[in-house]
């Protein structure tokens, strides 16, 4: 058999009893005949007390050092798996991320992979050993530094290093059963999906389904790597994450792959934009200038008697504040009246590969919106997607209307959630 590649998340190893659990599944894959490389996140919540930590002792850390200080959150988990494993009876052996070969760039914090060398993993699983790898890491290929990938790191991780070493699968444990039609927290008659394409889960990511991070997606399909999503505390066969081959079963999609939603957001509405050439680009310019990512974007149609018009877009609530304060900065420039500003929003999304041929989806989800009495303040469009954005408080509603109005309830049992963060 092949080399399996298998991910823990910080909910599955969050106690010593949680690492024994995980120890065991390792084994149990081991003794299938699997080589096994295991990424390990840190243990529960250790992360974020961490960054609590660092910021009583200073309230700006530097990048360099916090990336030390969160990396050790890994290499306790990492330490303490193959102690476990070692007491199954079985060889174990733990490597940092730079140890591993994950090579990337020197941005601190949310450092991206360029290589990954793994020469010591092979190494390591020729000798008959299980290697485990502190997932989140890795160092720079210029400074040297240790650095850390941001949020889903270790979901990266993983999937880079299957990749590299070619593995039959990528494993990714967490605390549901798979990925479902919609968040179990607030739809528990959620169907879990048994397949589901790269190009469906890509826009589920990107729209706030939190099982998968977007990175991780993406890298799969680069590398045509097939991920299974799994449950760490159940023994349930999970979700395959696979582009269907060609003449299979699969060729005929489901019509939506199921909902999602993010309260991460924010919309900001630049008021009295003069409607001429270049304007926009300027907006644009000094927000990509500040390294901000934007979602949705809407323009209003130009009135007549003062020839300007609104600008409004979405992005991550924690870069709000260095928005606006970039448009602010460029007020005289542009000439628009006002900044306004929306942290109280949601995004809910609709996905599906089956919607390209199906005619009526676009109507059934907003009737089934506006029957729950949700208002809808902007909206944005995709060949499988639909995005709205509503109010925070109307985001349960939401979720619950249209996974209703598309017939995506389980027939079984409710879904399962047995850890706390969904990853």
């Amino acid at each position: 058999m092949g080399i399996v590649v298998q991910k823990y998340g910080g909910s599955s190893v969050a106690d010593a009893e949680g690492v024994k659990r995980v120890a065991q599944r390792i084994v149990d894959a081991k003794r299938a005949g699997h080589d096994v490389v295991v990424v390990v996140s840190a243990m529960g919540d250790t992360t974020d007390e961490l960054i609590d930590l660092a910021e009583q002792v200073s309230p700006l850390p530097p990048p360099r050092e916090l990336d030390m200080l969160l990396t050790a959150g890994e290499r306790i988990s990492m330490a303490l798996l193959a102690m476990a494993v070692g007491n199954l009876g079985h060889e174990a052996r733990s490597f940092t991320g730079s140890q591993a070969g994950v090579i990337t760039d020197s941005r601190h914090g949310k450092a991206k992979i360029i290589d990954v060398t793994p020469g010591r993993i092979e190494a390591a699983l020729t000798q008959g050993a299980i290697a485990i790898v502190a997932g989140f890491q890795g160092v720079s290929q210029d400074s040297k530094d240790i650095t850390t990938l941001g949020r889903g790191g270790s979901d990266t991780t993983a999937v880079a290093l299957a990749a590299a070493l070619r593995a039959d699968v990528c494993e990714i444990y967490t605390d549901v059963d798979g990925v479902f039609t919609a968040d179990p927290r607030i739809v528990p008659t959620a169907r879990r999906r048994e397949r589901i394409s790269y190009e469906e889960m890509l826009e589920m990511a990107a729209c706030g389904a939190k099982v998968l991070h977007l990175r991780c997606v993406e890298y799969a399909r680069r590398y045509d790597l097939p991920i299974h999503v799994r449950s760490s505390f159940s023994k349930m066969p999970g979700t395959w994450i696979a582009d269907p081959e060609a003449g299979s079963e699969d060729m005929e999609q489901a019509i939506i792959a199921g909902v999602a939603h993010d309260r991460s957001e924010a919309k900001i509405t630049v008021v009295g934009v003069p409607d001429k050439v270049g304007e926009a680009a300027r907006i644009f310019e000094a927000l990509a200038d500040a390294q901000i990512n934007l979602d949705m974007i809407v323009q209003n149609v130009s009135a007549a008697a003062t020839n300007r018009t609104d600008i409004s877009f979405t992005l991550p609530r924690a870069d709000g504040q260095t928005a606006m304060a970039a448009l602010a900065r460029i007020k005289d420039e542009v000439g628009y009246d006002s900044l306004l500003y929306d942290d109280q929003i949601g995004k809910v999304s609709l996905i599906g590969a089956g919607m390209r041929s199906h005619p009526g989806v676009t109507a059934t989800f907003f009737s089934a919106l506006a029957s729950a009495a949700v208002n809808i303040e902007m909206i944005s469009t995709s060949e499988i997607r639909i995005s709205v954005i509503v109010d925070e408080t109307q985001v349960n509603d939401a979720v619950t209307a249209a996974h209703a109005a598309f017939d995506l309830e389980a027939e079984q049992v409710e879904a399962v959630v047995y850890g706390g963060t969904g990853r």
